[in-house]
């Protein structure tokens, strides 16, 4: 495959739609190893108003659903789908629902390196199956140590304002663009796929732009 298709990818890492949505590109990504996709992540903050340091979930949940009962309906679907794309969420492990924009960062600072899906799966299974503070800088900075990164220049960056003023900006861009949840895929600059998609729906666009390419060849 000569020619590469942007493939920009909305989302939160404590989004639980949008791990789930992503596995299952990547399933549809595995079956199509030739697939002409360039993936890009962007940021989005689901709760960007949250305290820098997080805040307890048990309180999250109480002022976002009113309470665990209204919390277990509303993850209910979650699990569900979860479980169908081979996952396993663990929320009883979650203590704290961090502030993201850290996480972000990181995300930004892989992509430089290379690293930047990577990062952002390690990021997903941190918070969904071990319970991991992903606002935590120690956290971030042994996630940023595992993918191979300098993790004292990390937390290093952590402490200061490296990019902060940037991943706001362009969060506060999407939103003006019309974008008010996530995940939210951009094809090729152009086409949004929004939400939580079908690896059967991923493997029909791949089959479509594959054609088309073939075709304009």
């Amino acid at each position: 495959m000569t020619q590469s298709v942007k493939l920009d990818i909305i989302s939160d890492p404590i989004c639980p739609w949008c791990y789930i949505g992503k596995t299952l590109l990547d399933k549809a990504l595995a079956e199509r190893p030739d697939h002409p996709f360039t993936l890009e992540w962007h940021p989005f903050q689901l709760n960007p108003d949250m305290p820098a340091e997080g805040m307890d979930r048990r309180e999250y949940l109480e002022t976002k659903f009113g309470g665990k009962e209204g919390a277990v309906r509303a993850y209910a679907p979650v699990v569900q789908r979860a479980e169908a794309a081979g996952l396993k969420i663990d929320f009883e492990a979650m203590k704290r629902t961090p502030n993201t924009l850290d996480a972000h960062r990181l995300l930004h600072w892989a992509g430089i390196e290379g690293k930047q899906d990577e990062c952002a799966m390690t990021l997903f299974r941190a918070y969904f199956e071990e319970g991991r503070d992903i606002g935590d800088h120690e956290v971030l900075s042994d996630i940023s140590d595992g993918l191979g990164m300098d993790a004292a220049v990390v937390q290093k960056l952590l402490k200061s304002d490296a990019d902060r003023a940037d991943i706001i900006n362009r969060d506060k861009q999407f939103r003006e663009m019309g974008v008010s949840a996530v995940p939210t895929f951009i094809v090729n600059g152009q086409h949004a796929v929004p939400g939580c998609q079908d690896s059967a729906l991923w493997l029909q666009v791949i089959d479509d732009i594959t054609a088309k390419i073939a075709k304009a060849e």
